[in-house]
């Protein structure tokens, strides 16, 4: 399974389903794959283990009448009991100790270690079936023919200890949805050798270290029984292939059980990249690796918990005036820069929350910052703050514009028109003003704002206490009109001058044209 399709195997594979499918398809989908892997695994080990000892290992044939009744008699019927007593035992084995997950409910420690140690303890109760096998056949051929001790029980070893770790593997496999149900209870302790090592380390032992080891003894044992060259090249040749093909289908079985958590993180890697911050992997592996996929989970959660602290902070503050603060988070202090200010406040904003309940004024006020916050993003600038029912937004800082002062004059006109439509309930005047002012962090080491302080800011707040009387509720200064650079003064005319209060020079006023 290649990372691509991750999102519809998160299991690691198609046939394991979904970690969220009911109950009742959960068990079917895990006894099926239990019985299919048992049954297969004990069949193929018993006819590798006939064909080994009947045809390819050097010794005594057995294929004469002195041996009938066990090789034509015996052997088949206890393979055939071992398969189904070991099949019909393990699985209920295994289902019997996973109540609480076919149950639907969360697993006490207990009972979570015994779904994760499960596949070691299904495999030694299918183990002591092939010593039971290896203890019978072994004496009853060993009384007829003492020379087919060595081939028979060595032959039968190997073979079981073989099907033993195909055993571990599928039930391994077969029992993910268990583990990752299991392992929501969160992360037990493991021994070491349990982890990743352990299961490359038995693909190893299984596939290439025992076999060698049988080579090894046929070749002790042709010193002992001497055999033809052409008998004993058959037998290297058939353990070889034997060898070649069963290593490397537990090496591929280990292989992909120690992949596939890795492509399902380097999925969730890849969703992270894209910007799909709720990616989440299922952790279904015991060892470094189900610790690998916890590890992205948390990660994925605390990516999720900044961007959420983020987006709460630039909601508070003003994206652009967030991103500034997360750039120059240390600093206090500001630059001065050219600027436009645009202030707006509600006329009658007392009497207006005496007549009306709390929460139909804040309702109202929702209503209408939400044209005021819209309009003042819309032209690029940005709502510096919101003072009970008034705002301040500024044009050029943080962020830097083009024609500041334009910006904050269509914006004012844009807002007064929208305002007389969409809140019809409430009016405001609204001022705007341009020229230098300081902006920057402003307070002290442990709490301190974005905010500007200057000229522009105050005789704004000024120009909207003029504007609450003036017909269209709003007034600019004319020096914003003089610093825009686009055409936008040609919508605004100029009328009185005045000296605005807290000021001593004099101030031209414009309003929109009529």
């Amino acid at each position: 399974m290649s990372a691509r399709n991750s999102r519809t195997a998160p299991l690691g594979s198609a046939i394991l389903g979904q970690p969220e499918e009911p109950v009742r398809r959960l068990r079917i989908r895990v006894q099926s794959l239990l019985t299919l892997s048992l049954a297969g695994t004990h069949i193929i080990g018993a006819l590798i283990a006939a064909t080994l000892i009947n045809v390819v290992i050097p010794g005594p044939s057995l294929l004469t009448s002195e041996f009938l009744i066990v090789i034509a008699v015996l052997a088949p019927a206890y393979v055939v009991v071992a398969i189904v007593v070991g099949t019909i035992l393990g699985t209920r084995y295994g289902v019997d100790r996973l109540g609480w997950a076919l149950d639907g409910r969360r697993p006490t420690p207990r009972e979570q270690r015994t779904a994760l140690n499960l596949p070691l303890r299904m495999t030694l109760q299918q183990g002591f079936l092939w010593i039971i096998g290896l203890a019978l056949f072994t004496t009853c051929l060993g009384i007829i023919d003492p020379d087919t001790i060595p081939k028979v029980s060595i032959t039968i070893l190997l073979a079981g200890l073989t099907v033993c770790g195909f055993v571990y593997l599928f039930t391994e496999f077969a029992l993910r949805p268990i583990a990752a149900r299991a392992l929501e209870a969160g992360a037990p302790r493991r021994h070491r050798f349990a982890g990743t090592t352990g299961r490359v380390m038995l693909a190893w032992a299984l596939g290439s270290s025992i076999p060698v080891i049988g080579l090894m003894l046929i070749a002790v044992f042709s010193f002992i029984r001497p055999v033809t060259p052409v008998r004993f090249a058959v037998t290297i040749l058939a353990l070889g292939s034997i060898t070649l093909l069963v290593g490397s289908l537990l090496l591929f079985l280990s292989v992909r059980s120690s992949i596939a958590p890795i492509e399902s993180v380097q999925y969730g890697m890849s969703q992270i990249e894209k910007g799909d911050l709720d990616t989440k992997v299922v952790v279904y592996d015991g060892t470094e690796l189900g610790e690998l996929q916890a590890g992205f989970n948390r990660m994925a959660e605390g990516l999720r918990e900044r961007e959420r602290i983020r987006e709460v902070f630039g909601r508070h503050v003003g994206r652009d005036v967030a991103a500034e603060a997360l750039d120059s988070a240390d600093i206090l202090g500001g630059e001065e820069r050219d600027v436009a200010v645009l202030f707006i406040d509600i006329v009658g904003s007392t009497t207006l929350a005496a007549e009306r309940p709390p929460v139909e004024v804040v309702a109202l006020l929702n209503r209408f910052f939400a044209v005021v916050v819209d309009e003042v993003h819309h032209a690029g600038g940005s709502v510096n703050k919101f003072e009970g029912d008034a705002a301040l937004a500024i044009f050029g800082a943080p962020v830097q514009v083009d024609d500041a002062s334009g910006r904050a004059l269509r914006t004012a006109r844009t807002m007064a028109q929208r305002l007389a439509i969409e809140v019809p309930e409430c009016r405001a005047g609204i001022g705007v003003a341009a020229g230098r002012a300081v902006a920057g962090n402003i307070g002290a080491a442990e709490r301190f704002e974005y905010t500007v302080i200057g000229d522009p800011v105050n005789e704004a707040a000024r120009l909207s206490d003029v504007a609450k009387s003036v017909p269209g509720y709003v007034v600019a200064s004319g020096r914003a009109l003089d610093a825009a650079t686009s055409d936008e003064p040609s919508a605004w005319s100029v009328r009185d001058e005045i000296t605005l209060r807290g000021r001593s020079e004099v101030t031209r006023l414009a309003v929109p044209a009529e």
